[in-house]
């Protein structure tokens, strides 16, 4: 019983000293002072306005807990809200404090509101803020020497042992983070940031960390999409020696108009230190949407990082892309993925190289970051071959030379320009270089082989130079440029030995010409729609072909057509339209052209046949889509060729015949009353020389009788 009254007389005096303690707190703690202190600290190292409203709460049991109520904070200089807060709460066990260690019991923010500014000058609204005191004027390194209030009487300087934090939980609900960039004029907003976690264990003398029950969830919206992620990590352990951990779930998602992403990033198995950390598994999961174009991929690798080092590396990658597209003959694809990857975060470096197969193609990618920011990329692409048209959507039936069916394509043509803008804008902001090599390719019904290519894009500006290729038995060397700004492209290029018609079947659906040879081209055009492309074209053109034909009349024929018309006392010009299978051999045709908003002009057609030579001269309007175009025919030769025999009565004669019309229905007009008059005149003609050489022979015959010789 004596030992039991000694612990409660113990007991007694305890509980007075404490409650005494307690007492001693309240009355020491002055709510108002602190916050007065607080704010003109504040308003003098920050220029910033601090309001405080309410008062600072302030209580020992369970623990010692300060809580404090409505807060704003102003931008330096006082004019502009920066941030506020609803209220804040931090509880600590007292018995700890003695022996130097920290343990938090709760730390709880409620209705955080912030708004960060990136600065046209790349300075923050928070710079002031993330200066240390050290830094400000008065602080312990500035021209003073030593901090204000640093050195009190009785405070002693000696170094105070590594803290240890023992937080059991913590908790920001409410929050709303705005991030304005006013180079880009782009905002992002979190509308709902809450952050939780379980017991959080840090020893500064150990640098060691320990995490339970990580759990962040944020809401926001960049532009016109909103996006949601959250991030899940049950334990995590980390210290020099070792770090481990079960698993870290991050998951995004992103939804735009008519597009949405959804992405799941999970890590499993994590093991190592600060020196070697090993990740069992990575894996990626990938589901967007983009109209009615569905994507679904996945990726896993296991990793290897060096944390101190900054180096991480994904050794084998494998996993594959489902594209879903109602509108791609084959409605599926699916493209298996291998590679690796390696990145070195301090030199802002990266390695990454992944093949893929589908189908008949074999794809290899090779890219090289060689800054991150701003981004600076390399790359080499190798493509066996690839038919790009048996992944797109059908435009429609196939092309045939008929009028009906031009006329359609078109009316097709016409409507993708108005709907279909151009846009080179991407192009901006992008630092690219690289190789490109295709054996063969087929895109928009062309069909190219051993395509090499070398690409560069800085600036804005997309130069492709050199650009070699095969095409149609023939082969192709030049440049292609894009410019994001006036929206402008430049071609160069130097076909030699093409088949033309095949060629102009796939590129333009026309069946025109025939023959093989070689075409210059040096053309440059700008505007946001094909249409407005066309209607700029400007530069320069020839073609120099060889045994061929022009497509849509047999000169032969009509000519043959006119010996029945040349008596008639006055010719009347004839129209007839483009006939599919008729055609006007050549074994010359040369021709150079001067293009300029939209319209090429020609000068110069030279075409040689067995019996026929035929210049011209015109406009072809690729604008709008037709020609003007006055091409002659003479007859020089009497040849089998095409029935040359049955035109000796048009030997000598030009026959001019004009081209009009839309290039889908082309007319070709014989004009006869030139052709009636020139042969005319070429009568009189023969007819004066007839008779000036009767007189000829008659004047002989005189002074022969004269002289009697």
């Amino acid at each position: 019983m004596k030992a039991l009254r000694i612990l409660g007389i113990v007991l007694g005096l305890v509980l007075a000293v404490l409650t005494a303690g307690v007492g001693v707190l309240y009355a020491l703690f002055d709510g108002e002072k602190i916050k007065g202190e607080l704010i003109g600290v504040v308003l003098e190292q920050n220029q910033r306005k601090l309001e405080i409203p309410g008062k600072l709460e302030f209580s020992v049991w369970p623990d010692v807990s300060i809580k404090l109520g409505r807060l704003t904070l102003s931008e330096p200089g006082g004019k502009q809200e920066f941030l506020t807060l609803d209220s804040a709460r931090v509880a600590v066990a007292v018995i700890p404090l003695l022996s130097n260690q920290v343990q938090v019991r709760r730390v709880e923010v409620d209705g955080l509101k912030a708004r960060l500014v990136k600065n046209r000058d790349g300075t923050l609204n928070i710079a002031d803020l993330l200066e240390s005191g050290a830094d400000k004027p008065g602080g312990k390194n500035s021209a003073t020497g030593v901090a204000e209030g640093t050195h009190h009487a009785g405070v002693s300087d000696t170094p105070r042992a590594p803290l240890q934090i023992d937080i059991a939980g913590i908790r920001v609900a409410n929050a709303q983070i705005t991030w304005r960039d006013e180079k880009s004029r782009s905002t992002t907003t979190l509308s709902s940031f809450d952050l939780g976690t379980g017991r959080v264990q840090a020893d500064a003398a150990r640098k060691t960390l320990a995490l339970e029950a990580l759990s962040l969830a944020v809401r926001g919206k960049s532009g016109g999409d909103a996006f949601e992620l959250r991030l899940e990590a049950p334990k995590l352990a980390v210290s020099p020696e070792q770090a481990a951990g079960e698993s870290l779930s991050l998951a995004a998602t992103l939804t735009g108009s008519r597009r949405s992403v959804a992405a799941k990033l999970l890590l499993s198995a994590v093991e190592g230190n600060a020196q070697a950390l090993k990740v069992g598994k990575l894996a990626l999961d990938l589901d967007a949407k983009s109209g009615e174009t569905v994507l679904k991929g996945h990726l896993d690798s296991p990793v290897a990082a060096n944390p101190a080092a900054q180096t991480v590396v994904l050794e084998k990658i494998t996993g594959s892309i489902d594209l879903a597209d109602p509108r791609m003959p084959m409605k599926k694809l699916k493209l298996p993925l291998a590679g690796n990857l390696r990145a070195d975060l301090a030199r802002q470096t990266a390695a990454l190289e992944l093949a893929t197969k589908f189908d008949e193609s074999k794809i290899a990618a090779k890219l090289r970051v060689a800054k991150f920011t701003p981004l600076s990329l390399g790359f080499d692409l190798d493509i066996d071959q690839l038919n790009v048209d048996r992944y797109l959507p059908p435009k429609g039936t196939d092309m045939a030379v008929d009028k009906a069916v031009y006329k359609a394509i078109d009316k097709a043509e016409d409507k993708a320009a108005r709907d279909d803008k151009l846009d080179f804008s991407a192009l901006k902001g992008l630092d690219a270089n690289g190789a490109l090599r295709i054996g063969s390719l087929q895109v928009s019904k062309l069909k190219l082989a051993k395509l090499n290519a070398k690409i560069n894009i800085a600036g804005g500006r997309l130069d492709v130079a050199p650009l070699t290729l095969n095409l149609y038995e023939g082969s192709a060397n030049g440049s292609l440029s894009l410019n994001a700004a006036g929206n402008s492209v430049a071609v160069k290029q130097n076909l030699a030995g093409v088949s033309i018609n095949p060629l102009m079947k796939d590129l333009v659906a026309r069946d025109l010409l025939e023959g093989r040879g070689d075409v210059t081209l040096d053309i440059n055009s700008r505007g946001d729609s094909i249409t407005a492309m066309k209607k700029a074209l400007a530069g320069t053109a020839a073609v120099n072909l060889k045994d061929g034909a022009i497509k849509g009349i047999n000169l032969a024929q009509s000519l043959r057509d006119l010996k029945g018309k040349l008596g008639a006392a006055s010719g009347k010009d004839t129209t007839q339209q483009a006939k599919v299978g008729d055609k006007t051999d050549f074994s010359e045709l040369t021709a150079s052209l001067k293009i300029a908003n939209g319209v090429a002009h020609n000068e110069d057609l030279a075409m040689k046949s067995p019996f026929l030579r035929l210049s011209g001269a015109g406009d072809i309007d690729i604008g709008a889509g037709q020609m003007n175009y006055v091409a002659k025919a003479s007859v020089v030769g009497t040849s089998a060729g095409q029935g040359g025999k049955d035109l000796e009565q048009l030997k000598g004669l030009t026959v001019p015949v004009r081209v009009t019309g839309p290039f889908e229905n082309l007319s070709y007009r014989i004009e006869f009353g030139s052709l009636v008059a020139d042969a005319a005149k070429a009568k009189v003609d023969e007819k004066k020389e007839e008779l000036k050489a009767k007189l000829e022979d008659k004047a002989k015959d005189k002074l022969k009788d004269w002289f009697g010789k």
